[in-house]
Order: C-alpha cells, then structure tokens, then sequence
C-alpha cells in the first residue's frame, strides 16, 4: 500500500461486492478493474477468499471487495467464506448489490438487499446480465427491484459485455469519502502472486470437472523459480481432492484431464507474469480438507 494520507478533494474508500453465488459479481469486478483479479466460473463456491480488485480513475480510488456468495454455512471452508462477508460488511464504505436479472428475484436476492440495507455504508445495485433480457422484461424486473432496494440506485448492467458500467461508477464514486490514495496507481490487486496462480489454476480445474469434483478442489502452490538465465518462471502446484475418485477424474484417462488443466492455466499465468511459464502439476487427496481448520486457513 502507499501512503494513506488523505488528499483534498480526492475520494476513497472500501466497497464490498455482495450477492448470491453465481449473479457474476467476479465478472463484474474484473470489468470495473480492467484486468483479472477473480477467477470465473458458473460453479457455486468460486469465489471463497475476499479479494480485493482497484479501480483508479481522475480524483478517486475504488477499492472492490469481491466477496463469497451469501451463504448458510455448512462446513469450516463456507463457515469461513460467510464470516469474510460479514467482517467486510461491518468495515466498508459502501456496497454494491449484484443480481441476476436473468433470474427470478428471490428470498436470497431480499436477504442480501436487507443486508447491505441494515449496514451503515450506503448501497448501488448493479442488475446484471441484462443482455439476457427484452427491454420489456428489463424494465418489469428493474422496477420489481427498485421497490424492494428503497433509497439504493439501481444500474442494469452487463459485466460480460461492459454495458452502463460508466453510470454505475459515477454512483459509487457519490457515495465514498474523501481519502487517501490506497494503492498505487499500477496495483490492480492485493492478491499475492502465489494466491492468483492458485486461483488461475482451481479456475481451469472448475471448468473441466464434473459435479461431485468443484467443491473438493483446492490449489496449493509449492515451488516459484523465476530463472535468472532467461525469461521463464517455474511454477509446481498440486491440486488437493478429498477422495481417490476424484482424483482420477482430475487426472482423466491417461493423464488428459490433468494435462488440458495445465496447458490452460499455463496460458492464463503468462498472461498475468509476462513470461513464459513452465507448469507442473500433480494431484494429491487429502480427505476431508474442507472441515480442516488449519489447512483451509493455509490454502483457501
């Protein structure tokens, strides 16, 4: 971070991203950064960590707390993802609500509303996947959730396709204080290396597993060489399971699944570190590593 004096005139602050899982609130955080800082994926539990996505523009800085989705805990992995949204609730500036336009407006919509309501930070409500949508059944569901978010604004919005992300700045920059600058300008995130390539990885492992698998995956980063011969950074990770079965659908038949997951992981890394990427991969059960305290902890 840099110096946190306050500047005149400058506003900045915190705002949590909240929603339920899967209304893109990642998609939307990596659109208002202009770069990736989420993984994303249309599996539940993508999100599990708070990271935090900076959108510098002239006079302010919005720093995007992309948050788990709203959830009842079930296991100590969702009781640590719930408790990350609730602390970062309480400490905020502002929030911003994200739902699915696409999808009907239900309890879990009117619980995350009531949430952001009942803080003290001011909200912004971005409608999102409006693209989905007639302009007729567009303006019925914006309408519906006007009445239910009270004094928030309501933005629909497309983070796929970027559309109306200009008013919804304008609205959050509204409701942030004046305050330092928190990042400097060429920070895009807080995450650290060796968590986003993690991240990168478990995001390729999401989208080539079946439905028993997503759940049970995580990513522990072993190794980082950055050679000093030539431009080329080493990098050994094993990707954690909890059951032999899982495990082999992870590494495919002969090797294929494990090898497609590399090879599109390899892409994403050298896309983020501007090098060329040597990926090893290896798969390790560890039973029920999600009721594992320390382990979820030390690499969730």
């Amino acid at each position: 971070m840099t110096d946190t004096t306050p500047q005149a005139g400058f506003r900045s602050g915190f705002v949590a991203v909240l929603g339920r899982p899967n209304v893109g609130k990642s998609t939307l955080v990596n659109r208002l950064v202009g770069r990736k800082v989420s993984i994303v994926s249309d599996r539940p539990q993508t999100t599990r960590r708070r990271i935090a996505g900076v959108v510098n523009l002239p006079g302010c800085q919005i720093v995007l707390l992309d948050l788990p989705g709203f959830q009842r805990p079930f296991d100590e992995l969702t009781r640590r993802m719930q408790k990350a949204v609730e602390e970062a609730l309480a400490e905020v500036d502002a929030s911003l609500v994200v739902l699915d336009a696409a999808a009907r407006i239900g309890g879990g919509d009117h619980y995350v509303l009531t949430a952001a309501a009942a803080g003290a930070a001011p909200a912004v409500v971005a409608l999102n996947k409006c693209d989905l949508l007639g302009e007729r059944r567009l303006q019925t569901v914006q309408a519906e959730v006007e009445d239910l978010a009270g004094a928030a604004p309501v933005h629909a919005v497309s983070a796929k396709l970027g559309l109306n992300m200009d008013p919804l700045l304008d609205d959050l920059v509204t409701r942030l204080p004046e305050g330092p600058r928190y990042f400097p300008d060429d920070i895009a995130s807080d995450q650290p290396l060796e968590a986003l390539i993690a991240e990168l990885i478990r995001e390729q492992t999401l989208r080539r597993t079946r439905e028993e698998v997503p759940h049970a995956v995580a990513v522990k980063v072993e190794e980082i060489v950055e050679r000093e011969d030539r431009p080329l950074m080493e990098i050994a990770a094993t990707i954690v399971v909890e059951t032999e079965s899982q495990k082999a659908i992870v590494i495919g038949k002969g090797g294929s699944l494990v090898k497609s997951i590399g090879s599109a992981a390899r892409r994403e890394i050298e896309a983020v570190v501007g090098v060329q990427v040597f990926l090893s991969l290896r798969v390790k059960v560890r039973r029920k590593w999600r009721r594992d305290q320390s382990f979820v902890e030390r690499h969730v």
